[in-house]
């Protein structure tokens, strides 16, 4: 009977011990996050910059003994830009690596992918790297956004932008897919608010190289201001060759082409291009000195100069620490919530707006501003706009 009583006893505390540690990705020592980057497709550029920046930050933390004493793991998976891929890797990282959080996934498809596999295990999609309003519309309790919207970028510069620049005639090029679409009801927007309409838009697939048609049409509706529902090569493309076929207008893309490697990749062709931004480029040469700083220490460890997608990396994870800390010894995924449906970023050394955060505001910042090519590099040139 003793002997009974004894097993009772141990498997009580053995059930009492599973229900302690039941939280998915985190135990006594590890909080184990998972991000899915491009590390073989079209944006490998962006994707491979952003896992360094994570990864600098979760070694930093580490050397100074974790949070709350748990080291951080990182896991990162490839999804070559494809949303196939992309819910095959949330199906790896949420179900065999077993993670605690998917942060800084990038890409807009992909997100909306593979969503639906990580909420069905209670994995929050924290702070996707994509400005697109899926990411926190419609409202669940599992997504959080940082960026302001390609919809909200575009809207709220266009308008300023046709009249500085006295534009007559807007022109939108966009990939046709969620990213794209986003941005095109961006400029149909903004366009609307400034009392006009668009005299041509045209698009591409994902993935193409050959812009000559677009640029062809656009031409011959005698556009001067073109918005740019593209990324890195199809910008390159459709600016260079515009330049080459002797159209100039107005550029103006988004954050989703704001990156040094337009204008390292592109060359002279692609001064004078805009792009509204959200942080900005860290060069290495020309900042504040805690940003030099850390642009240096980035460039030691991993041989080369940090991004602005460096930076989106390195500073979700430093959100991901500030919120698992507050939460305490107890990390669950509702304690991480309860922390996060109060929790307000300040300005940081990268020039990133406040944002905040409530049980119902689910988009920390819908601030953005204007940056343009100038002699080969990306300068501010306007304060952030508040719609």
């Amino acid at each position: 009977m003793k002997t009974l009583t004894a097993l009772t006893m141990a498997a009580s505390l053995a059930l009492g011990a599973g229900i302690a540690s039941a939280q998915q990705g985190v135990s006594k020592d590890e909080i184990r996050v998972g991000s899915i980057q491009d590390l073989s497709g079209p944006l490998a550029g962006y994707g491979k910059q952003a896992r360094n920046g994570m990864q600098l930050r979760v070694d930093e933390i580490n050397e100074q003994g974790g949070v709350n004493g748990r080291k951080l793991t990182l896991f990162v998976e490839d999804s070559g830009y494809d949303p196939k891929k992309a819910v095959l890797a949330a199906q790896k990282l949420v179900n065999q690596e077993k993670i605690f959080i998917m942060a800084g996934h990038i890409g807009t498809a992909q997100n909306m992918a593979a969503m639906p596999v990580q909420f069905e295990k209670n994995v929050i999609n924290f702070f996707p790297i994509t400005a697109a309003r899926e990411m926190y519309e419609p409202f669940h309790k599992l997504k959080y956004s940082f960026a302001a919207t390609y919809y909200d970028q575009v809207r709220h510069a266009l308008p300023k932008m046709i009249k500085d620049k006295g534009a007559k005639k807007i022109c939108t090029i966009y990939q046709d897919d969620d990213f794209g679409l986003e941005v095109q009801r961006g400029a149909e927007a903004g366009v609307k608010a400034a009392g006009m309409e668009i005299a041509e838009k045209t698009s591409f697939k994902r993935g193409a190289t050959d812009f000559s048609s677009q640029v062809a049409k656009m031409k011959a509706s005698g556009c001067d201001l073109v918005v740019l529902g593209t990324i890195i090569r199809e910008t390159i493309g459709t600016i260079g060759e515009a330049r080459k076929t002797g159209f100039n207008p107005t550029f103006l893309g988004t954050s989703a082409a704001y990156t040094d490697l337009i204008h390292k990749l592109g060359g002279k062709p692609m001064d004078g291009m805009y792009a509204t931004m959200t942080v900005q480029n860290p060069y290495t040469d020309e900042q504040s000195q805690p940003l030099r700083f850390w642009a240096n220490k980035y460039k030691t460890k991993f041989n080369e100069d940090p991004t602005v997608f460096s930076v989106y990396g390195y500073s979700i994870i430093d959100s991901f620490i500030k919120v698992a800390q507050k939460a305490g010894p107890n990390l669950t995924t509702e304690s991480f919530i309860k922390v996060m449906d109060s929790m307000t970023f300040e300005p940081d050394m990268f020039g990133a707006a406040k944002s905040t955060y409530t049980a119902t505001k689910r988009l920390g910042n819908d601030q953005s501003r204007l940056s343009q090519i100038v002699d080969g590099k990306w300068k501010v040139i306007s304060d952030y706009v508040t719609p």
